[in-house]
């Protein structure tokens, strides 16, 4: 296992990090005994980088697992999620669930969840960098970063608000310019400031349904990988690059991920390998049905659309065949309340043509905003927010509750 340090506290982070998002299941649930033997596993073969979140509704589990010992041989990353504040008292009653959540008194890495402009000026209102600098001065949490999911700009203004100590991004080979993007990574990196990369595979798209065209192009490699690996080596092809996060949950795919953070150095792509993953990011782009790059130069729409977004989700589900349920239950969660509860749909375009002037490629948006509605909308966009809303009042609500039984 490689490791890379961070100059700021001395950490030697593994270049692969554990994502505990997407655990195995069994009969619908997670299945405990088998995600902490994959856990310890990992941990065992050189991991010593965790990350989950009280959103993946499974810190207690992860806190099991770090028993035994495992503790000691981890740095634990969670995250407070903006969308579950209402008020500055909720940041603490949140904060103080997850230690008992994990039954552990610090958090090694501690972020603020998923910051896009919204939820970012949520979070200055009800002071969240304030409340960072209390529980680290307090040693309840040793270091503070930010994962991220908006625009460049607000990426920077995030970066240089504060004296994080790390920040988490997505990034892939078809995400350099999408959200934080090379340029975020750049960024980050002139400000001394340690990046964790997830969603290496897309959410694992990159990884599995591979269209026929874009495999062709894998298949002239002279150095035979599976996509995955192809994907998972470009990112740990970047020295800016702490540690990249990937959501194993099969025994395979935590041996392969294993093997791949050994071999993989900084800068070791060849110059036709390179070229070779930019051919197949751009025969991506060419199979996608809208053509987005998601540069957000379309944005801010006037009447509140995100754009970018709901190409993005759209072309996914075209491309990868993700479920017809599944993308459509994605689409109105995440753009009817994971933006802060402001409704982002296709639908809401009324056709102003400010978009079309500013769009590089040229693209016809207000038709493609179009398909997206009709493809992506219906009983589910009006059925899902209501009740994920309702989800997330129920969830602080449990929170505080739990918070003043503790005190």
């Amino acid at each position: 296992m490689q490791y890379r340090k961070i100059e700021k506290n001395g950490d030697q982070l593994s270049v692969l990090g554990y994502g505990a998002m997407r655990l195995p299941t069994k009969n619908g649930r997670t299945d405990e005994k088998r995600a902490i033997e994959q856990i310890r596993y990992a941990i065992d073969h050189g991991v010593n980088y965790l990350d989950t979140a009280i959103m993946y509704m499974n810190e207690p589990l992860v806190g099991r697992a770090l028993r035994d010992g495992y503790r000691e041989k981890v740095k634990l990353a969670t995250k407070l999620p903006p969308w579950t504040v209402n008020k500055e008292e909720d940041l603490r009653s949140t904060f103080k669930v997850q230690l008992e959540n994990f039954k552990i008194s610090y958090i090694d890495y501690y972020m603020l969840h998923g910051l896009n402009r919204a939820n970012w000026n949520k979070m200055l209102e009800f002071n969240a960098l304030e409340f960072l600098d209390e529980i680290k001065k307090q040693e309840k949490i040793l270091n503070a970063g930010f994962s991220f999911h908006g625009d460049i700009d607000t990426f920077k203004e995030i970066i240089d608000a504060y004296d994080w100590d790390f920040c988490m991004i997505q990034y892939n080979f078809l995400d350099e310019k999408n959200q934080a993007g090379t340029e975020g990574l750049e960024y980050a990196a002139s400000k001394d400031i340690p990046v964790i990369v997830m969603e290496p595979f897309r959410g694992g798209n990159l990884a599995r349904n591979v269209p026929e065209e874009i495999q062709a192009i894998w298949d002239e490699a002279e150095v035979k990988r599976s996509p995955a690996e192809w994907s998972l080596r470009w990112v740990l092809n970047h020295p800016e690059v702490t540690c990249v996060l990937s959501g194993m949950n099969e025994e395979e795919h935590i041996k392969e991920n294993i093997r791949i953070a050994d071999e993989a150095l900084p800068n070791s792509l060849t110059e036709d390998e390179l070229k070779l993953i930019e051919r197949v990011a751009d025969k991506y782009r060419e199979l996608m049905e809208t053509g987005c790059t998601g540069c957000r130069y379309c944005m801010p729409c006037p009447k509140g659309v995100d754009i970018a977004k709901c190409f993005e989700v759209y072309d996914s589900a075209k491309l990868f065949n993700t479920g017809n349920i599944q993308s459509k239950v994605m689409y109105a969660a995440g753009l009817g309340v994971m933006n802060d509860g402001k409704p982002g749909f296709a639908s809401k375009c009324t056709k102003c043509g400010k978009c079309e002037k500013h769009c590089p490629q040229e693209l016809p948006i207000m038709d493609l905003l179009d398909d997206v509605s009709n493809e992506m909308e219906g009983p589910l966009t009006k059925i899902i927010p209501p009740i994920f809303k309702a989800f997330l009042s129920i969830q602080s609500y449990r929170n505080n509750r739990k918070a003043k039984n503790l005190e």
